[in-house]
């Protein structure tokens, strides 16, 4: 299923060439101050990962991985990655890396089952990124902190954008609001969780929503998010307003990620105790991996924003039906 929405007047700034010239702008600025502001050092990433490791992330639960067989290992399966939150927890431990240093790294996935539209492909790129926490640092005062970190790198780098085009002007706001989503709930109690979202981007400009995941008053969580990384009581998305579609934009999904109690906690509530068998999660349990918070930042999604495009095929590379192409073309949007 794809949908695709034209904005009235929409034009693109820039032609294809200069648009590749610009997405390389936007990311060499921002992974380079992401990586001094938090402390991260650049690794390889896997792109597959054995699904009996309990590696692969899980998303909302119902996504499934795209799998094939390897012939020179006997037909061993391999998954490819949906993203890397698990494994980065491995590498940090792997490679040495002591409290308050950290990683970076380029994570690409396919995701088979994404409902595509304007801001959405079956191909996913992004940072993804993780440092090591002490066990006091595990609080709400750290999530923000490092929210705060990664939003005025977003900040810089439209300055940055703004300066080397004349047609980008700066809508991000000074400062980013909190909110959880239970007062997210109170404040706009008739209205679906994407709608809240809206709303309150729209009327702040830029929001960090937390404790995604943990069923609500209503009976029903925020957004769907696995039991097995972040900790829900210690998570958040930063959403920004973005004009050139009217909509609340995702641009990163981040959190402390869960120790032996959250792990256990959440497993039960989402009804899946049996993966505390699993390598990954008896490694969290035993406590054989270090404490850590981290996320991911979308790269298609921070250049679509960056240089106010209206479909994220216009940043990126993927496949897309024959009514989106032709529906682009008419209307003068340049899918790569």
């Amino acid at each position: 299923m794809s949908d695709i929405v034209i904005p009235k007047n929409y034009k693109s700034q820039l032609n294809l060439y200069e648009t590749q010239v610009a997405i390389k702008t936007v990311k060499d600025f921002f992974q380079g101050l992401l990586a001094e502001r938090l402390h991260l050092l650049r690794v390889s990433a896997p792109l597959f990962v054995d699904p009996t490791s309990g590696l692969n992330d899980n998303l909302n639960g119902v996504e499934r991985p795209v799998n094939f067989h390897i012939a020179a290992q006997g037909d061993r399966e391999a998954e490819i990655v949906q993203s890397l939150a698990k494994w980065k927890r491995y590498a940090l431990q792997k490679y040495g890396f002591k409290p308050g240093e950290g990683l970076y790294t380029d994570m690409s996935a396919i995701r088979q089952d994404e409902t595509t539209d304007n801001i959405h492909s079956i191909y996913v790129d992004q940072w993804d990124w993780e440092k090591i926490i002490t066990k006091d640092e595990r609080n709400l005062e750290t999530l923000k902190e490092n929210v705060r970190t990664v939003y005025k790198v977003l900040r810089k780098t439209e300055k940055y954008m703004s300066i080397h085009y004349d047609y980008i002007e700066e809508i991000l706001p000074h400062d980013i609001f909190f909110v959880t989503t239970s007062e997210l709930e109170e404040m706009f109690p008739d209205y679906s969780p994407k709608e809240r979202e809206y709303y309150i981007a729209k009327a702040k400009g830029a929001v960090c929503i937390m404790q995604i995941g943990e069923t609500l008053e209503n009976g029903k969580p925020h957004d769907g998010r696995a039991p097995d990384y972040d900790d829900w009581s210690l998570n958040a998305d930063i959403v920004v307003y973005y004009p050139v579609l009217d909509i609340a934009l995702e641009l990163s999904s981040m959190g402390i990620r869960v120790d032996k109690k959250a792990l256990l906690d959440q497993l039960q509530k989402a009804g899946c105790p049996e993966r505390a068998e699993l390598p990954y999660h008896k490694a969290v349990i035993n406590g054989e991996l270090p404490l850590t918070i981290g996320g991911g930042i979308g790269q298609s999604r921070i250049c679509m924003f960056f240089l106010r495009k209206a479909h994220i095929g216009e940043v990126q590379c993927s496949l897309w039906s024959d009514e989106v192409m032709e529906t682009a073309k008419e209307n003068g949007l340049q899918l790569l």
